[in-house]
């Protein structure tokens, strides 16, 4: 069975995250964009998880409904602790076959840290004592490191991170199956490190609002059970791992070094000719995605391993929409836009990849219709994000816009 699957969300319980986080609101979202599967978020809190196991009923193996909609138990932890002398803070996310290996999880988490506090709550422990006491739960609770390359709060972050997998996790590497790239990563960036070639590449939305659910995401071919989508993601198997659907990396807010504060966005080798420094202010940039993919890779750029996962890359349909007529995403314009291509077509996806252009020109203004096939045919321009401001993505330049063309009303 083919669907889509957005592994990595946060509830209502998590800090800067929306009210509309709730299991009804994230089904919704989900079954609006395509996504069949999309992971529970925060099991560690208490009172999400009592949530989840009022709501969402079992279903097929290891998986759970709502309406439509297929849950997968998944949640991130944040853990802290110094190793060589450095700060370390990892975010990873925890896969569970069950609400039974979901409490005891819990029981073990809950000594290092307040679980209450946060629905991605900061665990005083090391990511090896994470892994092994996962294995203690069960063989198949999984532990996969989130949005890898961030600088902040990731295994290979410049701030707080590893160079390596094995530095992290020593001898429990051979429990880390896969990494999730992040907004700010695509697979070809990835590709050129071979240390990374025998793990599975996935991507997720890490959404805190539900319009965001999707904007990252997996789609598979094989059954809907967790056994079969674990040994899927284990195996790297090509035949049921069909590809990720990527932001436009450059549109993450940490690929290029910068500093906000001084509205400074440097590229790498700008930034390495300068000592790393901010050319106004002096002090140390924050060290983008692209600069350490830079600094640790040992391939050229466009290398391609022989078992990579395809990816597509795509831009939101609320955001082609409102570059397309000149105007904001959270627009009554654009939101009308949006519900008539969905009335037509049902979901977001079916829209981005599947439906013939000429099928959306026909429902659409005909420059949404142009915007889209821009988009699969990677025919966009982007300002690169830095130091945590988005990057800015461009579909039409100004002078190609005819705004009495464009339905507007």
């Amino acid at each position: 069975m083919r669907f889509i699957a957005d592994f990595h969300i946060h509830s209502k319980y998590s800090r800067a995250t929306s009210h509309e986080m709730t299991v009804g609101k994230i089904a919704e979202a989900a079954r609006t964009k395509g996504v069949k599967l999309v992971g529970s978020a925060d099991f560690t809190h208490p009172k999400w998880l009592e949530e989840l196991e009022q709501t969402v009923k079992p279903t097929r193996e290891g998986l759970f409904a709502y309406d439509d909609t297929y849950f997968i138990l998944v949640t991130e932890v944040n853990t802290t602790y110094t190793q060589n002398g450095k700060l370390r803070r990892i975010h990873h996310m925890i896969f569970a076959p069950d609400f039974d290996s979901v409490h005891r999880i819990n029981e073990k988490l809950a000594a290092y840290g307040n679980l209450m506090a946060d629905g991605r709550p900061t665990l005083l422990i090391d990511s090896k004592k994470l892994v092994e006491l996962m294995l203690q739960v069960g063989e198949d609770v999984w532990v996969i490191p989130s949005h890898v390359w961030t600088p902040w709060f990731s295994l290979f972050g410049s701030n707080s991170g590893f160079d390596s997998i094995e530095e992290c996790f020593g001898d429990h590497t051979d429990r880390i199956i896969a990494l999730e790239t992040g907004l700010s990563s695509d697979p070809a960036m990835n590709w050129r490190l071979s240390g990374l070639d025998r793990f599975t590449l996935i991507s997720n939305s890490d959404a805190h609002s539900p319009s965001r659910i999707g904007r990252e995401a997996n789609c598979l071919d094989c059954e809907l059970s967790y056994p079969e989508i674990m040994d899927t993601i284990r195996n790297k198997d090509r035949e049921r791992f069909l590809f990720t659907i990527e932001f436009f990396p450059q549109e993450g807010k940490y690929h290029y070094d910068g500093h906000r504060k001084c509205d400074v966005r440097v590229a790498p080798r700008e930034a390495m000719s300068n000592h790393d420094l901010c050319p106004v202010c002096s002090k140390r940039l924050t060290i983008g995605v692209l600069h350490r993919i830079e600094t640790l890779s040992d391939r050229e750029e466009g290398f391609v391993p022989p078992n990579a996962i395809p990816f597509k890359s795509l831009i939101p349909l609320d955001e082609i929409i409102g570059d397309t007529l000149g105007v904001g995403v959270d627009t009554q314009t654009v939101r009308n836009e949006y519900k008539k291509l969905i009335s037509v077509f049902n979901t977001e996806f079916s829209i981005l990849l599947d439906a013939s252009i000429d099928a959306v020109g026909e429902v659409a203004a005909p420059e949404v219709a142009e915007g889209i096939r821009r988009v699969r045919e990677g025919k966009v321009r982007i300002i690169p994000g830095y130091d945590g401001v988005y990057g800015e993505i461009r579909i039409f330049e100004k002078k190609e816009k005819q705004p009495s063309q464009l339905s507007l009303f």
